[in-house]
């Protein structure tokens, strides 16, 4: 740990409110090395613990740690985005693309939100279509992969 305050009121639990920057790097696979989101190069975020703004494995390394600290960890998938699941890898059909994502002229790559009858929302990563069906993985973008994370705690409340 860096020199921060000894005040406990200042350490971060898992109710708290965190202000901080943030790199989160792909630790393997095909893209490692590659950063996914960095606030060290604009304006700090503030997360709320326990609120689902990040997965719990990624916020559990922050608890205990002291505005001012600077610290990185790395999260195996299974404590991130978890591990890609082939069930996930759905196929559609263009009907149905229509219908609940307005357009079925997509490329691949694309990240196309669908709305769901009760009206909830869900993405789709856009993958290849033929004359009637559509595929689209549903894993998040960062499924199955470890995580570096490197932080910036400003403050804590």
């Amino acid at each position: 740990m860096s020199s921060a305050s000894s005040d406990s009121s200042l350490l971060i639990r898992e109710d708290s409110y965190v202000t901080l920057h943030y790199r989160i790097s792909l630790a393997s696979g095909p893209g490692e090395g590659e950063v996914f989101a960095d606030t060290f190069t604009g304006r700090p975020a503030t997360l709320q613990l326990g609120a689902g703004q990040w997965a719990p494995g990624m916020e559990g390394p922050l608890v205990g740690h002291a505005e001012g600290e600077r610290f990185s960890y790395t999260l195996a998938p299974v404590h991130a985005y978890g591990d890609r699941n082939p069930e996930l890898i759905q196929r559609v059909t263009l009907a149905m693309l229509r219908e609940h994502a307005g357009d079925e002229n997509f490329e691949p790559g694309d990240l196309v939100e669908f709305q769901a009858p009760n009206g909830a929302k869900y993405s789709g990563i856009f993958k290849e279509k033929d004359a009637t069906t559509a595929v689209f993985d549903f894993n998040h973008p960062l499924a199955g992969h470890a995580l570096q994370i490197d932080v910036a705690i400003l403050g804590v409340m």
